[in-house]
């Protein structure tokens, strides 16, 4: 799946080896309402598309690869709708932030520490460890190691285009698969700008000290968000990117190197958004 400004395209491999994209406009609320664009703001909301936009990827990709039913050789149903995807969204926020925010302070609060500082260091810690774990954990699933090398293929000609090589696979394999501005990356920066915020807040020590807390979640997502578009600029960049290190290091499970045919793959949803200059994956 790549994503330009004003659109998404999604290429997938269907049973009989031919490579299916659907390209379709798309133009983010942040583009479209100005007090969506503001920073910080525009982060937390682009973070809620993107899980929108990756449960419609992954549903066209299992409808694709779907079979005919046996007994009356019609595919199975069509993609989710509307009130599917809204809880399929909210079930995954709610996920993390129960296991990457909730369960790290529990756990941080049986030691006792009292001390703000140290407290959330340890938090944070906490944290990062659960991040890492459920990667390296999800990184042994078989399908789940189709999926990250298709992501490697996504950073290698996302790589080729930003080097202004044609974008064929041949010419992106020589390319890393890592990526600095990965939503990996922009993971273990959350965690760097909670523990930093989180230390000026101090130790929640009452349920109002909770709240206001877990109220900051997403002013983290979006501060993360600003973070990862500044590392982009030369200028900038260089003075964060101490934030990125741990991210493209996490990319080591995160991403796995591709085949030509997932080359073929990335390169044809790339190809569907070459009119736009600045690219996601």
């Amino acid at each position: 799946m790549m994503r330009s400004p004003d659109r998404i395209a999604i290429s997938v491999r269907n049973p009989e080896g031919g490579i299916v994209t659907k390209s379709e406009p798309f133009v983010s609320l942040t583009k479209r309402k100005r007090l969506m664009g503001f920073p910080v703001i525009r982060g937390a909301v682009t973070l809620v598309e993107t899980f929108v936009v990756a449960v419609k990827a992954l549903s066209f990709s299992a409808e694709q690869a779907g079979q005919p039913d046996e007994k009356d050789g019609k595919e199975g149903a069509g993609g989710p709708t509307r009130f599917h995807m809204i809880i399929t969204v909210i079930a995954a926020l709610a996920l993390g932030f129960v296991l990457f925010f909730y369960i790290p302070l529990v756990l941080t609060e049986v030691t006792g520490l009292k001390g703000g500082i140290l407290f959330n260091l340890v938090d944070g810690l906490i944290r990062m460890v659960f991040i890492v774990l459920y990667i390296v954990l999800i990184s042994r699933w078989k399908e789940m190691q189709r999926i990250f090398e298709y992501h490697g293929a996504e950073h290698k000609v996302i790589f080729a285009f930003e080097d202004g090589e044609a974008v064929t696979p041949d010419a992106a394999m020589k390319y890393p698969r890592r990526h600095p501005r990965c939503s990996t990356s922009f993971l273990m920066i959350v965690v760097l700008v909670s523990i930093i915020l989180f230390i000026m807040l101090g130790r929640p020590d009452s349920v109002v000290d909770r709240l206001v807390r877990f109220s900051l979640v997403p002013v983290i997502g979006g501060v993360s968000y600003e973070a990862l578009k500044l590392s982009a600029k030369p200028s900038v960049g260089r003075y964060i990117s101490f934030m990125m290190w741990p991210g493209i290091f996490l990319q080591n499970y995160t991403t796995r190197e591709p085949d030509i045919d997932q080359l073929e793959v990335a390169a044809a949803a790339l190809s569907a958004c070459l009119e736009d200059k600045n690219l996601e994956s």
